[in-house]
């Protein structure tokens, strides 16, 4: 199934493979997904939606066995505070529902800021925008399709 991250990818003639799973609504864990495309948990990437005091709404990816760290996401976004946006908010902004979001094909083009672990991987994965299906690509073609910022913005569990 093709989405509007996998046609953005097309687009701009970026390698990528899809990896369709089933859902547990139950559980969107990151975790749960990496379990079910068969990889580790922290090569398979979520997508947070957050909200800076001076740029706005931002992105950031990271591996699904970490938390964000908001005051580093801060720092590396400009902003002096980052909180996530609710629940409620991330569709209106983005056009994604929870445990689909994905840093390409957003409604509106935010910035987007990766984990720099994703560059100890010769592949990660992120939503490819719906439930049960992940892109895998290269780290260097999503900073490339996406302009993202590689900065240490997540921590262990």
């Amino acid at each position: 199934m093709k989405t509007n991250a996998a046609r953005i990818l097309d687009g701009l003639k970026i390698d990528y493979e899809l990896r369709e799973y089933k859902v547990d609504e139950n559980d969107l864990s990151a975790q749960n997904v990496a379990e079910k495309v068969n990889m580790p948990h922290s090569q398979v990437f979520k997508t947070l939606v957050a909200r800076g005091d001076k740029t706005g709404v931002i992105m950031a990816c990271i591996p699904g066995d970490m938390e964000l760290d908001l005051k580093a996401l801060a720092a590396a976004s400009g902003n002096k505070k980052v909180e996530m946006v609710s629940l409620k908010e991330v569709q209106p902004l983005t056009g994604y529902i929870r445990g689909g979001v994905s840093p390409l094909g957003a409604k509106k083009r935010y910035p987007v800021f990766l984990n720099d672990s994703a560059v100890n991987w010769p592949v990660i994965a992120c939503s490819a925008g719906i439930r049960g299906c992940q892109i895998v690509l290269a780290p260097s073609s999503l900073v490339q399709a996406v302009n993202a910022k590689l900065c240490p913005i997540a921590r262990g569990e």
